[in-house]
């Protein structure tokens, strides 16, 4: 199954972030323990008590007579279960987990306790194990619950299966799950939403974007599908969509920090003046948010203020000091400021974290140049030539380096392919450039 049947998924669903994606793992939604699976001699006495108060929500009176009947009956699947779910719904999840595998043990055809097995270690963040609880759940009897039942096991496989932050997921195999799923059950807004992020996943954005509005034609104030559409709308570069698209949305969640922010970027995109004074309104509502002071530190530098910028990004630097596109940014800024010496330190730093960063030995070449170091010029400039085509400026840092070091051989070389290149484009630096050759060539 490949990238065209995923475009069928979105189109059969007539269906960015499900509800329960913001955490990547199922939500806990789950069926009344009293209710779930068939009956057995268990459930008389103290068990069926114990159910009773489990469908009055009352936890405490539950535990306390599973307790004591699984002291002497500790292999009881029904009452393991039961057990497991009081322990879920009070959140005290290691003892719930561990009587739903009990329970697994006794009785390892129950529905029940490998669904809610299964979706108890997602949210833990246990994916490897959660998958084939919920597997096994898949191919067993529901019971009572039948086919709607078992379709909270498909949907449940597929936000797993789903790519998310920090998660690679198989796009395939999510919209296979959701498939499954539908074919048990009626879509949901929530399916919609996650077919529209597989499809984007996949590369088809025109069928992400057609399952986006679909939502939103039926719920204009799906958050989830406004933030989802125009995450789309930027990463296409479709920036005036995108702002009439998050305009909208705003007037339904005025001051939403996040769609705030994503019409900063819209702005900013379109070189529109608003986008700064925004940024600044949100940060300041904000300022421990690492994105939105991010956001804010690039749209200040594009201003042209270096100096503020460079503030913001040692702020993030402080708590991410290795991160690269930061060092970069803080590179660029100190670069602008005229403060060769701290570039030079910033762009050497990040040329010995990733020595494949090409960009990285601009800088240091740039930063060498000014700072007198020929040497180190020619070698970040060497470095770049692995990974980036020459342009105009580096064939003038080669001339001007092997000018430096008498070298004029090589000078001469680069400042005719430096002329060639800029084609009229540096008149400083090709008047420059005729003065030196007149002179080396002369000299020749």
């Amino acid at each position: 199954m490949g990238r065209k049947w995923i475009g069928v998924v979105c189109a059969a669903l007539g269906a960015a972030l499900p509800v329960y994606a913001q955490s990547g793992s199922p939500a806990k939604t789950v069926p009344p323990a009293a209710a779930a699976g068939p009956s057995d001699a268990a459930a008389t006495g103290p068990v069926a008590e114990a159910e009773a108060a489990i469908a009055q929500r009352d936890w405490k009176t539950a535990e306390s007579k599973l307790d004591a009947w699984l002291t002497t009956h500790g292999t009881d699947a029904r009452a393991l279960f039961d057990a497991g779910y009081v322990a879920d719904e009070q959140n005290r999840l290691d003892d719930a987990a561990g009587l739903y595998r009990r329970a697994a043990q006794a009785d390892p055809k129950r529905f029940e306790t490998h669904l809610l097995l299964g979706m108890l270690l997602a949210r833990q963040g246990n994916l490897d194990e959660a998958r084939p609880e919920l597997m096994a759940a898949t191919t067993l009897d529901p019971g009572d619950g039948g086919d709607a039942l078992k379709a909270r096991a498909w949907r449940a496989l597929a936000q797993i299966d789903a790519p998310a932050p920090g998660k690679k997921g198989d796009v395939t195999q999510a919209s296979n799950d959701l498939l499954e799923a539908l074919k048990l059950s009626p879509e949901t807004p929530e399916d919609t939403l996650l077919a529209a992020n597989l499809a984007e996943d996949a590369g088809q954005n025109d069928e992400a974007e057609a399952a986006f509005r679909r939502v939103l034609a039926k719920d204009p104030k799906s958050r989830p599908a406004n933030e989802g559409l125009a995450h789309l709308l930027l990463k296409e570069k479709k920036y005036p969509e995108a702002e009439t698209e998050l305009r909208a949305a705003l007037a339904q969640f005025p001051d939403d920090p996040g769609l705030t922010a994503q019409l900063a970027e819209s702005l900013a995109a379109q070189d529109k003046e608003e986008a700064l004074p925004l940024l600044e309104k949100l940060h300041g509502e904000h300022p421990r948010d690492p994105a939105i002071t991010r956001l804010l530190a690039d749209v200040t530098a594009q201003s042209g203020n270096a100096t503020g910028a460079d503030k913001l990004y040692l702020t993030l630097l402080a708590k991410s000091p290795d991160d690269e596109d930061l060092l970069m940014a803080h590179g660029e800024c100190l670069t602008r400021q005229l403060r060769y010496a701290e570039a030079y330190a910033v762009f050497d730093k990040v040329t010995k974290l990733n020595d494949a960063n090409g960009e990285a030995w601009s800088g240091l070449a740039f930063a060498a140049s000014k700072t007198g170091r020929p040497e180190a010029t020619l070698h970040a400039l060497t470095m770049r030539s692995k990974y980036l085509p020459e342009v105009p400026s580096t064939y003038f840092l080669w001339a001007t380096s092997y000018d430096t070091l008498h070298q004029k051989p090589q000078a001469i070389f680069y400042y005719h392919h430096f002329l060639d290149a800029s084609a009229g484009r540096f008149p400083d630096q090709e008047w420059q450039a005729k003065q030196r050759l007149l002179l080396l060539e002369k000299k020749n």
